[in-house]
């Protein structure tokens, strides 16, 4: 195959002031007129407006500000993981598991060997900065303002904004592909499958943090079910084999460029982490979170990988399931597998099942966009959390229905590029956590969370973004970049971009930080 044809989230607003106890004159509660004097860096937490006070009873209307010990009442580790395992128990999972034989050429042993490692290595960073935001009740995009520094993580938050968007595009594209492919000849257009996912998904991104994690808790069930019918229908076609062992710089450079997708895939949730267990107490066992967390994401994305890979050896070996890959990725595989000479109407039934996991996959993507639009700039933070949700979905929901006719595979290789800034994120952020904090969250102080004054600058954490994207440039190897680096690995290239970025990122951020304390003592 062409390399050139690569695919691809408290209730009612304030907290009220509790009423004196002792006293049984409520029709007398004074006040405090100087609420209308703080400055927006005093507080900017989301100001009720009659668009909040209209879904006030059941809308998350909490904005960026920190979570304080009194609202964490989420003590369950069933939420911390089932937050993730249904959001990787899904399509999008599944496609990714297609690159290593479709793509790439890799036998299905190579590509397990792949999916295992890079998933470790991916979902380790998700794990870890869950534990934040249950010590420190910031969110991912604020929590980086002690990370990777003030100015740095803005910049990230921009960043994060577009990766949350773009994601959402190309999971919803993936899916009005498969919904387009079913109930021939009355088909359902492209745009109307978009507009089905992205609307799906604002029922529930729209009220927040409690009802996120109730979807998420146990929208996998049927995904999990159908998934099973693919396996059982893979395994009656007879079309899977394993396929021929490589070797040599070739193989090499194949398995570090798949690596780089499934790699991006598992840690892509590294920058939202914190959102999804800031309502858990403070004296959570940071180790059982942890444990979770990993638990949680390993599963789905083992599975969801695997099962791909396997998909996508037995594609190696049928024309017709190649070629309806060829035209609709991922998910025309599972129609392949699903339905032609297989359980029909049913299939179909699964088809529709599976396309609309995406909304799970889309759910963390949509939540956390509206809290990184509020970390960029704090007179963001004035508009409520459930306007930026609306705007992000409307956003997704238009590039997605061009998306769709016109320039799919350019958003794939678009988001492809955007993955490279999570390693240079990790870099840095362990860096700041081990090195300069030394472990302790002690050295965290979460009222400094707006202060211009007390948080590192983030002078280093721009030096190291800015440098070490040279590097990713100098290492990528995509369809429509490849680094001097790249390719000398093999004949076709291999992609290092996400080690040259983490490695440069980690030099350059070393370097700066100490001259950073020592002029700015902060």
């Amino acid at each position: 195959m062409d390399r050139s044809n690569r695919d691809e989230y408290y209730e009612y607003g304030h907290e009220l002031n509790d009423m004196d106890k002792k006293s049984k004159e409520y029709n007398s509660i004074q006040v405090d007129d100087s609420y209308e004097e703080m400055t927006p860096g005093e507080n900017v937490e989301t100001k009720l407006g009659w668009f909040n006070r209209l879904v006030a009873s059941t809308a998350e209307t909490k904005g960026i500000d920190p979570i304080t010990d009194e609202e964490k009442n989420d003590t369950s580790m069933l939420n911390a993981a089932s937050m993730w395992f249904t959001a990787n128990m899904v399509l999008p999972a599944f496609s990714i598991g297609c690159l290593g034989p479709m793509l790439y050429d890799l036998n299905f042993g190579v590509s397990v060997l792949v999916v295992v490692f890079f998933s470790i290595l991916g979902l380790a960073s998700v794990s870890f900065f869950s534990v934040f935001g249950a010590e420190l009740g910031l969110r991912q995009m604020v929590l980086s303002r002690y990370l990777v520094g003030n100015l740095c993580a803005r910049a990230f938050a921009i960043i994060n904004t577009v990766a949350c968007v773009g994601w959402g595009i190309v999971n919803t594209v993936s899916a009005a592909q498969l919904l387009n492919l079913v109930n021939k000849p009355h088909n359902m257009p492209l745009w109307a499958g978009c507009v089905v996912i992205v609307g799906s998904t604002v029922l529930i991104t729209f009220f927040g943090y409690n009802v996120i994690h109730a979807y998420q808790k146990y929208s996998w069930i049927p995904n999990f079910a159908v998934f099973f019918v693919i396996i059982a229908r893979l395994k009656l076609s007879g079309k899977f084999s394993n396929g021929p062992w490589g070797g040599g710089p070739t193989t090499a450079g194949d398995v570090l460029s798949y690596g780089v997708s499934v790699y991006g895939f598992a840690a892509g949730w590294t920058t939202y982490a914190a959102d999804y267990t800031v309502y858990m107490p403070k004296n959570t066992n940071k180790f059982k979170i942890f444990s979770w967390v990993s638990a949680g994401l390993a599963f789905p994305l083992f599975f969801c990988l695997i099962l791909g890979s396997a998909c996508g050896r037995a594609a190696k070996n049928d024309a017709y399931w190649s070629d309806l890959y060829n035209s609709s990725a991922g998910g025309g595989l599972v129609y392949a597998v699903l339905v032609p000479n297989s359980v029909h109407g049913f299939g179909q039934f699964c088809c529709v099942i599976l396309a609309m996991s995406t909304v799970a996959n889309n759910v963390p993507n949509m939540y956390t966009v509206a809290l990184s639009v509020q970390s960029i700039y704090e007179p963001l933070a004035k508009v409520p959390r459930v306007v930026w949700t609306l705007l992000g979905n409307i956003f997704t929901v238009a590039i997605a229905c061009a998306a769709a006719y016109k320039f799919r595979t350019f958003m794939n290789y678009f988001m492809d590029s955007i993955g490279y800034y999570l390693a240079i994120y990790v870099a840095m952020a362990l860096s700041e956590h081990f090195i300069y904090r030394r472990g302790k969250f002690s050295t965290y102080n979460p009222e400094d969370w707006n202060n211009w004054k007390k948080l590192p600058v983030g002078i280093a954490g721009c030096a190291g973004l800015i440098c070490s994207c040279f590097g990713v440039a100098v290492g990528m190897d995509q369809s429509y970049w490849i680094g001097e680096a790249g390719r000398k690995i093999g004949q076709y290239g291999g992609d290092i971009g996400l080690e040259m970025g983490f490695g440069i990122a980690f030099v350059i951020y070393n370097i700066g930080r100490p001259l950073e304390r020592k002029y700015f003592g902060r």
